[in-house]
C-alpha cells in the first residue's frame, strides 16, 4: 500500500503509471480515512491491483480541464457527490444556504454543485462518451428510483436518467 492515493498528474507519473484503469470522481476532499467512501473505494481498487486516481472536488465551472487531467481510462468512472447528498449539505431544510461545508478544508461553500452526481456524470459522458461511468454512493442510493425531489418540488425519474451513468451502485458497495 502507497502513501496516498494519487490526485495529481505528477503523483501518477512518479509512480510510473501511463495509463490508469479507474478514476473516483468525488465531491469531497480527499481524505484518505475509512469515513469517507472514495477512499475506502480506492484502497479497495488498489488491493485488486487496479491503478486508480482519484479527483476530489472537481471544478465543473472552467474549462474542465480537472476531468481530463489523467487522460483516457481503461475500465470506468466510478462517480460520488461525497459523504453526504449534495442538496443536504448544501441547504438547511428550509432551502437556505449553508454557510459551511464540513468536507471542504477551511469549511468553504461552492466547491461541488448541486445534484453533484448529474453534473458529474454529465460532463464526464461529454468528455468521454464510450467510457462507462458507474454512480455510487448516498445520493446516487436515495435517488435510484422515480421519487419526489423536495428542492425543487417535483417527481423526478431516477438518477440514472438525469446523469447518463451506465450503472447505480446501490448502498455501500
Amino acid at each position: 500500500m502507497t502513501d496516498w492515493l494519487p490526485i495529481t498528474k505528477k503523483e501518477i507519473e512518479d509512480r510510473g503509471w501511463s495509463q490508469l484503469d479507474v478514476i473516483i470522481v468525488s465531491g469531497d476532499a480527499y481524505v484518505d480515512h475509512p469515513a469517507f467512501g472514495a477512499a475506502v473505494i480506492g484502497r479497495i481498487i488498489e488491493s485488486e491491483g487496479l491503478l486508480e486516481g482519484i479527483i476530489p472536488q472537481s471544478n465543473w465551472r472552467d474549462d474542465l480541464r480537472n476531468f481530463e487531467k489523467f487522460g483516457a481510462l481503461k475500465l470506468f468512472f466510478g462517480v460520488t457527490s461525497g459523504c453526504m447528498d449534495t442538496m443536504v449539505n448544501q441547504y438547511t431544510a428550509n432551502k437556505i444556504r449553508r454557510n459551511n461545508d464540513t468536507y471542504i478544508p477551511v469549511g468553504e461553500v461552492g466547491y461541488r454543485p448541486d445534484y453533484a452526481i448529474v453534473v458529474y456524470s454529465n460532463i464526464l459522458k461529454d468528455l468521454y462518451p464510450d467510457v462507462p461511468v458507474l454512480i455510487r454512493g448516498v445520493e446516487a442510493s436515495l435517488r435510484r428510483v422515480t421519487h419526489y425531489d423536495y428542492w425543487s418540488d417535483t417527481l423526478k425519474s431516477t438518477i440514472l436518467v438525469d446523469s447518463k451513468a451506465d450503472l447505480l451502485v446501490y448502498g455501500i458497495g
